[in-house]
Order: C-alpha cells, then structure tokens, then sequence
C-alpha cells in the first residue's frame, strides 16, 4: 500500500501543484482548495497518467477520499495482474 499511497502523493502533487507531503491515507477533498469537481477531473488523469490505468464513471464517483483511491488503485491493479497470469 506505501508504494500506491507514494504514486498517488506524486499524483495530487502533479494534479494540484502541491506538496506531496501534505496528502496522507486520511485526506479528503475539504483539504485540499482546488480538489472540487473540476479538479477531481484534473486528479483523474494524473492518477491515470501516473499508473497506466483508466477509470470508468462508477470508480471515479467512489474516489471520495485518498483511502478510496488507493483501494481502487490497487484493485484495479490485482485485476490487472491476474490477468496476465
């Protein structure tokens, strides 16, 4: 989970110009001012951009949070790999 949380910081910070630091498991859209929905948008791509993966409507709707991010990232991730075995 680390190394998804470490990609996901570097994510916000693309996304949103801001210190990687300063987004942890426990963040939410309430701190960060420019994560609204037009920087949801935003957030979405640079998260596809950083793994090499694409969201559809439903995953998007349920990142409401970094925790949730993460859990999707790496489900989608596992499903990924499963795949190539």
């Amino acid at each position: 989970m680390q190394d998804v949380l470490a990609r996901v910081q570097k994510a916000f910070s693309s996304a949103f110009e801001i210190d990687p630091a300063k987004v942890t498991i426990d963040t939410v859209p309430a701190d960060i001012r420019a994560w609204d929905s037009m920087g949801h948008v935003t957030l979405a791509s640079s998260l596809e951009q950083e793994f090499g993966l694409t969201f559809d409507v439903d995953e998007l709707m349920e990142m409401e949070n970094v925790r949730e991010i993460v859990r999707i990232v790496q489900a989608k991730r596992a499903k990924l790999s499963q795949a190539v075995t």
